[in-house]
């Protein structure tokens, strides 16, 4: 009886020995968790506790000394850090008392402008583009042939514009030009609005014209876009106020950096304006976007080859395109692009996989904005 009862007591102890190794296996896991949450923690609180660097520029070098400059534009003479190999030109971070250098930023982008711009290789071709004939021919005199050619005018002793001035009313196909000339010789495509330029704080305008310009060169062969330019660009007046003194600062430097760079350089200036009328002549005089290029509403037989150009990956039936373009007077090539997508919405609501004549009619009812009776008679 007793040994069954101690063997009883020692499989007992054995099992509560299993159990505290377990115990003590889950305490050790947790402790390793809070072990390294602390750790964790500790070195979030240190960071907090550690003050910010500054970013700065190095301007000079002067054995273990350096001229830095600050993003607010002051300059100090700061010592390096030993063995830290920077050279004039490279960003660099700098504690905040001393001043001192005490690392190297091996990529870092400077430019505000890049939150402004919308920078890509576009896709659109000149095939794509319908009705601009003329408008093409002299973009790919003016911007293309420089830049895929410039031994042409070298060996004739010219120089091509700097760029070109695309003018004339909403929606014609201002944009689309540009980047049509961009996928034409393969540039990076930079554009930017005027009224982005135009900012709020003395210089800021003026800095970002300057590293459009710095971006543009350092991503050629590239053709910088501005769109809307007489929001930048309008005549100057005598007196204003301080906004308006700052844009015509922001204009200044934008002359400036046209004036600065040669005509056979891989960059090229694209603007567009509604509002030729009120541009200040100084930027279009000879030099600087001294090509002026309008671009305006399409006759018949643009509108013809515009809308040839939207519905050709379109299912028709019974559409009659002369009559839908002798139809359209008036509209611009955005407006004959918005007719055939509603159009062809018509044909989804019907749930036909083909347009028909009747989607156009209501189409040109609703985007153009006109009675059903003043429609029917034109396809007559």
């Amino acid at each position: 009886m007793e040994n069954h009862v101690s063997r009883d007591e020692y499989e007992r102890m054995l099992e509560q020995n299993k159990q505290l190794n377990l115990s003590l296996n889950r305490m050790e896991d947790e402790t390793s968790i809070l072990r390294a949450l602390f750790n964790k923690t500790h070195g979030e609180l240190e960071n907090i506790k550690r003050p910010a660097l500054l970013v700065a520029e190095i301007m000079q070098i002067f054995d273990d000394k350096a001229v830095i400059k600050l993003t607010n534009g002051n300059q100090f003479y700061s010592y390096i850090t030993e063995g830290l190999g920077v050279r004039a030109g490279d960003h660099v971070l700098v504690d905040q008392k001393s001043l001192n250098v005490v690392e190297r930023i091996e990529t870092f982008s400077n430019r505000d402008v890049e939150r402004f711009v919308i920078m890509q290789k576009p896709d659109t071709t000149w095939k794509q583009i319908g009705g601009l004939s003329e408008a093409i021919e002299q973009v790919k005199e003016v911007i293309e042939l420089p830049l895929k050619h410039p031994h042409l005018f070298e060996q004739v002793g010219i120089h091509p514009p700097k760029g070109v001035l695309l003018h004339g009313p909403p929606g014609t196909g201002k944009t689309l030009l540009a980047k049509a000339a961009a996928t034409s010789t393969d540039s990076t495509f930079i554009e930017i609005v005027g009224s982005e330029l135009v900012q709020k704080f003395i210089g800021e305008g003026s800095k970002l014209v300057k590293e459009l310009f710095a971006m543009a060169r350092a991503k050629a062969p590239s053709i910088v876009f501005i769109d809307e330019i007489d929001a930048l660009a309008a005549t100057r007046l005598e007196t204003g106020t301080s906004g308006e003194r700052e844009v015509s600062r922001t204009f200044m430097q934008l002359l400036a950096e046209l004036d600065g760079f040669k005509s056979l350089d891989n960059v090229k200036i694209i603007a567009a304006t509604n509002r030729l009328d009120i541009l200040d002549p100084a930027i279009i005089r000879p030099g600087r976007l001294d090509r002026l290029i309008e671009v305006g509403l399409p006759d018949i037989v643009a509108r013809n080859d515009i809308l040839a150009v939207h519905t050709k990956g379109m299912k028709t039936k019974r559409v009659n395109i002369s009559k839908l373009a002798a139809a359209t007077d008036g509209f611009s090539g955005a407006e004959l692009k918005a007719l055939c997508t509603e159009a062809g919405y018509g044909a989804i609501r019907d749930e036909r996989n083909y347009v028909a004549h009747t989607d156009f009619v209501a189409a040109l009812e609703k985007v153009g904005r006109r009675n059903i009776e003043e429609i029917e008679p034109m396809f007559g």
